[in-house]
């Protein structure tokens, strides 16, 4: 009796949760496998759907932002939503390359490009943290980070000293860790905060009860705005580990972030605002007043992230690897991206255009090195030059095109960050910023290790099956 009961519950759920998966999953291996596991594992496929499949993610951000959710009328993303739709008569006669990746940005992203910023890289802890503990040492009003690692060693603590001291001095503090990145450090970062009485939330933390498993939806993102008129952004986390050659540790890691002023600064605080209404359900006021120009480049900040966002990131990077006319160089530390970025990388090699990837001879996670050295092959042969940075591993994310448009932020080009991740990409349109940064590439490659075709062909079977099948996860990784 009860197992017709419960056949018959299955015979219920089977078809809806199928039909959700059918409808709105986007990749379409995703939704075979969904829509196979529902219907072929009695109860247990249609639970775990429910549990994990649906981005619930998604639906809490519309709903604060105000917007309708409906078990099978949820909108998909939209151009509406996301800006408007490319119009041909955007084109410009005679754009360069920069001039076509603003014109797509803006209207995938929704913001417009705010001129009179300064942007200015800090290589590695010792150029990063001194300015960001002075910038907290100095606040008058507001200090707003967000981080997905704060590390509770000596310079974590450095930071927390900072905060609470600030927060004792009456400015108003707010600290958003990542509810995975928080259990990093022992004691955590966040029970250290509280303990002082700084306002500080996790996002999204998992938890057993009431069940919420956010595993794989993580806030990559890391900002910090001070008083509204300082910021910081990049990839860089906050711990021990970046401080390169001061304070040498087994896990030294090698990174680049960046002191931001200008009007793109409210656009970070917007961001964080977002996002710490999210966790907490607080709504925190905007600095008003306007900012001065403080440089001669041209910013947009673009969030990305599982939600509404989706996509955003992948779609402004295809629009600028094909508008790209002469160069395009790309620094990351996770290089497993999207079908169409590797066909679209391999066509701007084609034209002619001089295509550089700089990958870390030593990953922090191998089995995402291994995954990457299984489709090498196919960016080689098309002339897409390759490189290995030397130890300590490289954590430093860069994308330039021509000398003229650059691209950083908190995001990898791997699945976890362009699809699972919430993300941060801050778009600069400055040519002495972009040869900066093309000299800082120059000289990491010329102490690089470049690839060869023939090196990866001539691999090992043991180690060719290893990295396919580390490849054949990379979804997952």
């Amino acid at each position: 009796m009860v197992t017709t009961l419960l056949l018959l519950l299955h015979l219920l759920v089977a078809p809806v949760a199928a039909a959700h998966a059918l409808m709105y999953k986007r990749d379409p291996r995703a939704a075979f496998g969904w829509i196979t596991a529902t219907l072929l594992f009695p109860l247990a496929g249609p639970l775990l759907y429910f549990a994990f499949g649906i981005n619930r993610v998604r639906t809490r951000a519309r709903q604060l932002h105000g917007r309708p959710t409906y078990w099978f009328r949820m909108p998909y993303e939209s151009a509406a939503e996301a800006g408007g739709g490319l119009r041909l008569d955007d084109r410009g006669a005679g754009e360069t390359a920069a001039d076509a990746i603003a014109r797509i940005s803006r209207r995938v992203s929704g913001r417009p490009l705010l001129p009179g910023n300064q942007v200015r890289p800090l290589v590695n802890g010792e150029e990063a943290y001194p300015e960001m503990v002075a910038a907290i040492e100095q606040a008058r009003h507001t200090v707003y980070l967000m981080t997905y690692i704060l590390e509770t060693n000596r310079t974590g603590r450095r930071f927390i000293d900072a905060l609470e001291a600030a927060h004792r001095r009456g400015v108003q503090v707010r600290v958003l860790i990542d509810g995975v990145g928080d259990w990093y450090a022992r004691p955590r970062a966040s029970q250290e905060l509280a303990r002082r009485g700084v306002a500080v939330a996790r996002f999204l933390p998992p938890r057993l009860l009431p069940p919420a498993l956010h595993i794989n939806l993580r806030n990559h993102r890391k900002l910090m705005v001070v008083d509204g008129e300082v910021g910081f952004t990049g990839g860089m986390n906050i711990g021990d580990r970046h401080l390169v050659a001061t304070h040498p540790t087994a896990h030294q890691t090698q990174d680049i972030h960046f002191a931001v002023a200008g009007p793109v600064v409210r656009d970070l605080e917007e961001v964080f605002a977002d996002n710490w209404r999210f966790a907490t359900g607080e709504e925190i006021g905007l600095s008003t007043g306007e900012l001065g120009r403080q440089g001669s480049a041209h910013c947009r900040a673009i969030s990305t992230g599982p939600g509404d966002d989706l996509d955003k990131l992948v779609s402004v990077l295809l629009g600028a690897i094909a508008a790209a006319r002469r160069s395009i160089d790309i620094v990351t530390p996770y290089f497993l991206p999207p079908r169409e970025v590797i066909a679209a990388l391999q066509v701007a090699a084609l034209r002619g255009v001089r295509v550089t990837i700089v990958l870390p001879e030593r990953s922090n996670l191998p089995f995402v090195h291994w995954a990457t050295r299984n489709m090498l092959w196919e960016l080689l042969q098309r002339g897409v030059a390759v490189y290995y940075q030397p130890p300590p591993f490289a954590h430093t994310k860069l994308f330039l095109v021509d000398g003229e448009y650059a691209q950083i932020g908190s995001a990898n080009l791997d699945p976890r960050s362009l699809r699972l991740n919430f993300e941060l990409a801050l778009e600069i349109h400055d040519p002495a910023f972009a040869a900066t940064m093309g000299d800082q590439v120059r000289d990491i490659v010329a102490q690089s290790t470049p690839v060869t075709l023939d090196e990866v062909d001539g691999r090992s079977l043991p180690v060719r099956l290893r990295d396919a099948l580390c490849w054949l996860l990379s979804p997952f990784l």
